[in-house]
């Protein structure tokens, strides 16, 4: 009698940074012959038709202020274990995969009440705080950086260093080659400010261009994700500024336009990391200031200090500090053709085939030992 297929539910908070790696993992594991679902709440069950695999809700909530706020996410937590039971009872997977945010908690929480194992993988170079709940329940806690803050000494001993996964879209552009400057030519930037955009990005970047000598800024083409708020006066600003600028609350080209630019301004989050590293571009990294941790922090100084990388905090963001790199790197270009190589040896590529293999290797092993408990078997 042949083995049933496996099965592997992806638990997932419902932001781009926990929902791409989920996304790359679970079509690696498609590929592979298994069946995959994803748990998660609202704000991720609009990437449904990307993920090509059935999606499910969970309700969950942010650990709100204030105790009623607290109590509130309380009640709505533990709704969600209920709900994550029910599901888990009906679907019987041989293993969840959780990437971190709130709303995969009460999944993963129920499943360590049903004995189903469990893998985590971490996407930041410090562990967030939805794994750092559920990290003594994981059988394997997967990361996207060789060294991680924020683990348990007995935690250590079930690390793999995996890489963080990218969606195909980013895998399939790794090959292209760094276009560097010519003396006098076009200068391409693309500017990103994460899931919702980054308001500091639309202020700085075109008063930054303002200040630049015209010959200078008259060469560069910008590509620049803005709030909505913020689209017009960006725009006008860079128009003001005389800068030839593509201004969108969101890109879905994302990996052509990293491709085939020479400059990168970002974020520092964990998948923002991962898909610079992949197709291998340099980027002037500014993280995000008020993560719990540091996050963004830790990621960047982890690119930065293999040469793949700036940074500039974002208390130092201003006009006049980005103007002066700027002009710094379109004087030296063989400064950014030397970041990008740097960048491209960093990326993790391997990433999705070695988090599936730990998953394989997890549901070899549990099939080898009844894990059910009664309780799931009802």
């Amino acid at each position: 009698m042949s083995e049933p297929v496996p099965f592997v539910i992806l638990a997932a908070g419902g932001t781009g940074g926990h929902i791409f790696p989920a996304e790359a993992l679970a079509r690696e594991l498609l590929g592979r012959g298994y069946r995959v679902a994803l748990m998660t709440d609202q704000r991720g069950t609009k990437f449904s038709d990307d993920l090509l695999v059935p999606v499910f809700r969970t309700r969950a909530k942010s650990l709100g202020a204030g105790v009623i706020g607290k109590i509130r996410s309380v009640v709505e937590m533990g709704i969600g274990v209920l709900q994550a039971r029910h599901r888990l009872g009906k679907l019987r997977p041989d293993v969840v995969v959780g990437f971190g945010g709130y709303p995969s908690v009460p999944t993963l929480y129920a499943a360590a009440q049903m004995n189903i194992p469990i893998i985590l993988h971490e996407q930041n170079a410090v562990l967030g705080r939805a794994n750092r709940v559920m990290m003594e329940k994981a059988r394997i806690i997967a990361t996207s950086f060789p060294q991680v803050a924020g683990l348990k000494p007995s935690s250590k001993l079930r690390l793999v260093y995996t890489g963080n996964p990218v969606r195909p879209s980013f895998m399939a552009l790794r090959g292209t080659p760094y276009a560097g400057l010519s003396d006098d030519g076009a200068v391409k930037i693309l500017v990103m400010g994460g899931s919702l955009g980054a308001r500091v990005f639309s202020h700085v970047v075109p008063q930054a261009l303002a200040l630049m000598p015209e010959h200078l800024r008259r060469r560069i083409i910008i590509s620049q994700q803005c709030r909505k708020d913020d689209v017009e006066s960006a725009r006008s600003a860079f128009a003001a500024a005389g800068v030839d600028a593509e201004l969108s609350t969101f890109f879905r080209d994302v990996p052509e336009r990293m491709a085939d630019v020479h400059l990168v301004i970002c974020r520092a989050g964990g998948s923002t990391i991962a898909e610079l590293t992949t197709i291998g571009r340099p980027s002037i990294l500014v993280p995000y200031p008020h993560g719990h941790a540091g996050e963004q922090s830790a990621n960047a100084e982890a690119v930065a200090e293999a040469g793949g990388a700036w940074i500039i905090p974002e208390q130092a963001f201003t006009p006049e500090a980005l103007a002066i790199r700027l002009e710094s790197l379109m004087a030296l270009p063989s400064t950014l053709t030397k970041t990008a190589a740097a960048s491209r040896a960093w990326g993790k590529v391997t990433a999705a085939d070695a988090l599936a293999d730990c998953v394989a290797d997890i549901v070899k092993s549990s099939r080898s030992v009844s894990f059910y408990s009664q309780d799931f078997a009802a």
